[in-house]
């Protein structure tokens, strides 16, 4: 990391140094939010060529969007998307998900195997966080005969539908979004193949 930091210092930061000089003057104003997954195989700023400033990104676990649910609890997602609308005024908002996401396919091997120990870890966070795909599941049926890994892919996409839902779940985001003033979105990244999906 140490090496990559000083690389970066040698490369980009002087291109970019005027740049990063009038955002720490007047802040950040950039124009899309992308909501990803934590895997570090997909990197939003790397995948859209981004420059610093450019794009609000927050990143968790299978890329969701918990339903707005204002009850006193830490949301930290819900947060993210309460500043970039508010108070950045976001234009669009993207729900990027990727194939071979892990905490999808985690998801599918507890819903076909209650039983597995390796599907979700035990703790108390991850398997919490990762019913928030069970509206999706509950809407997709897998087909007969299919794999665990073509329905987690299928669940995948749906699962980002379903984020996009509960994005409207939350007022200043409805507002917005009937107003034709905020743009939701869907997209998936292949990992393979480097390939992007819109929906």
């Amino acid at each position: 990391m140490l090496d990559g930091y000083a690389a970066f210092r040698e490369g980009r930061l002087p291109q970019e140094r005027a740049r990063f000089a009038a955002m720490a003057e007047v802040g950040q104003k950039p124009e899309t939010m992308i909501i990803a997954c934590c895997d570090s195989r997909v990197s939003p700023e790397v995948i859209f060529d981004a420059r610093p400033g450019e794009i609000f990104v927050v990143r968790n676990v299978a890329n969701l969007v918990p339903p707005y649910s204002p009850d006193g609890e830490l949301h930290g997602t819900s947060a993210a998307l309460e500043f970039a609308v508010q108070a950045l005024k976001v234009r669009h908002i993207v729900v990027m998900g990727h194939g071979r996401c892990g905490g999808v396919h985690a998801f599918v091997r507890r819903l076909r195997n209650p039983q597995s120990d390796d599907a979700l870890s035990p703790g108390d966070f991850i398997g919490k966080w990762m019913t928030l795909i069970t509206p999706a599941a509950e809407t997709l049926p897998a087909s007969e005969g299919e794999s665990d890994h073509d329905y987690a892919e299928r669940l995948a996409i749906a699962s980002i539908r379903n984020s996009i839902e509960n994005l409207l779940t939350f007022p200043c985001i409805n507002i917005l979004h009937g107003k034709g003033r905020l743009h939701l979105h869907g997209a998936v990244f292949d990992v393979t193949t480097g390939q992007l999906r819109i929906l």
